[in-house]
């Protein structure tokens, strides 16, 4: 008997271990291990955790159509996890696991351990690359290196890339039931913190290819002129499934071909980019553990002289800077588990260059609120605005909260939504309302910084970090 180990991959379609585990004939059984305490330490944002929960009686469901049951346990951290897969597995008369591999440290320590235990009870351990269209270590440059340059790395990504094949694995004969096995309830999921409901997001596996095939057929073309504003319904929506495996970046390939064919206008490149960026993040993640472990990615980050200030810090976290463009993104990350993407580059910049705040602040608030929070992309873009990381942005090219809310939201439409307060200021003030005549009537702070001043400080601080 085959156990398959659900981890952040929770679909049954182009799922790597499901399908080789199947494809030996042998019956299967598969696993889900919840880990509170362990996501807890992980940041692992509230909303995040109740889309867990939908999205396994969703899977649940798929995987009795295939006569696969659904164990399910809970543990406190990786540890315990490693201990109850070895007597899991030896309890049902396995003989072989299957899992597709994370690639952070702890994770990766994890199945380091249940190898070793699984290997002393006679139990083959399988372990699928199936995060990324092209594994960690087969994406090198010339010198057998991994690329630290996203440019360069995307164009020999492109070069080996195919046409995804995406395979639904076939119902397999029926498993006798066991009554002492661990079957999946989702009311055994206990987790110390309130969840924050997730209702506005799919959890069924059909709603959310339709939506995947939605944006490729109808929406993608525009990509790249529509996915910078956020009052715009201009991105894909489908992050949050990417960050719990409920999609996989080879199915939004695939969609890709099948709808685009030969017709790879901008918006296509584009957000094929944004594909490459997540395969890109990920195999920085396997090649330097350093990324788990909070270090930044160039070493002249440790020179950086941080600020530390918990009182500036609650106010971006709460939407109060007295920025519109940053307050209005934070009120829709808090209220809402997901942000925009231009929106979440402007808010690192003003942490990271406006306040000096150290960016693993941001990193770890991002996590704990985010729906599709995934730790190899924030880490990975977090470090990018903070100029700290792998082709991060320069650090003298620092964004204006000003500018950026002008071009990105002229009209202020998106802020109006997110700050109520300012709905009545003109459009001429609705990014800088500190100048507007009436300003005094508003119930809004004015910015708790000035950007020119703080943007001196800045480089000065970077370049003496760099030497």
């Amino acid at each position: 008997m085959n156990l398959v180990w659900f981890r952040r991959d929770l679909r049954i379609t182009d799922n790597s271990a499901l399908n080789a585990a199947m494809r030996t004939g042998a019956p299967t059984v598969a696993l889900f291990i919840a880990t509170p305490k362990q996501w807890q330490q992980h940041d692992l944002a509230p909303i995040q955790s109740d889309f867990i929960v939908r999205r396994l009686v969703e899977l649940n469901k798929d995987l009795a159509d295939l006569n696969v049951p659904l164990l399910y346990l809970q543990c406190d951290d990786y540890v315990k996890a490693a201990e109850a897969v070895a007597e899991l597995a030896q309890h049902i008369g396995a003989s072989a696991l299957y899992a597709n591999q994370d690639y952070e440290v702890n994770e990766k320590r994890r199945d380091r351990e249940v190898e070793t235990r699984l290997d002393r009870l006679g139990i083959e351990s399988h372990w699928l690359d199936d995060k990324c269209i092209l594994p960690p270590g087969s994406v090198r440059n010339q010198q057998g290196e991994y690329f630290k340059v996203f440019t360069p790395f995307k164009r020999s990504w492109l070069k080996q890339m195919m046409p995804p094949v995406i395979i639904a694995p076939e119902p397999q004969s029926l498993v006798p039931s066991k009554a002492s096995w661990p079957y999946f309830d989702p009311q055994h999921f206990v987790w110390d913190h309130p969840r924050q409901c997730s209702k506005d997001w799919f959890a069924d596996d059909r709603q959310i290819n339709a939506q995947l095939q939605r944006f490729c057929q109808h929406r993608v073309e525009n990509y790249d002129s529509e996915r910078d504003f956020p009052a715009r319904d201009g991105t894909s929506g489908l992050s949050a499934y990417l960050a719990i495996g409920a999609l996989s970046s080879r199915q939004c390939l695939a969609a890709l071909f099948e709808y685009r064919q030969k017709n790879w206008n901008e918006g296509t490149q584009v957000w094929l980019s944004e594909i490459v960026w997540r395969e890109f993040y990920q195999h920085l993640m396997y090649f330097e553990p350093k990324l788990a472990k909070g270090e930044g990615f160039v070493p002249w980050e440790s020179n950086i002289e941080w600020y530390y200030d918990d009182a500036s810090l609650r106010l971006w976290q709460q939407g109060a800077t007295g920025y519109p463009i940053v307050d209005a993104a934070m009120r829709q990350l808090n209220q809402t588990g997901w942000m925009h993407n231009r929106l979440r580059m402007i808010v690192a910049s003003f942490l990271t260059k406006d306040l000096h705040l150290d960016w693993r602040c941001g990193e770890r608030y991002f996590m704990s609120r985010l729906i599709d929070g995934d730790f190899a992309s924030n880490n990975g873009g977090w470090q990018w605005c903070a100029s700290t990381g792998c082709d991060g942005q320069p650090y003298f090219r620092i964004f204006n909260p000003i500018s950026q809310g002008e071009r990105f939201d002229p009209d202020g439409a998106f802020v109006r939504h997110w700050v109520p307060e300012l709905t009545k200021v003109p459009n001429r003030y609705i990014h800088k309302p500190w100048l507007w005549a009436d300003f005094e009537q508003l119930d809004y702070p004015s910015p708790m910084v000035e950007h020119k001043r703080e943007r001196e400080i800045t480089l000065a601080a970077f370049k003496l970090a760099k030497g």
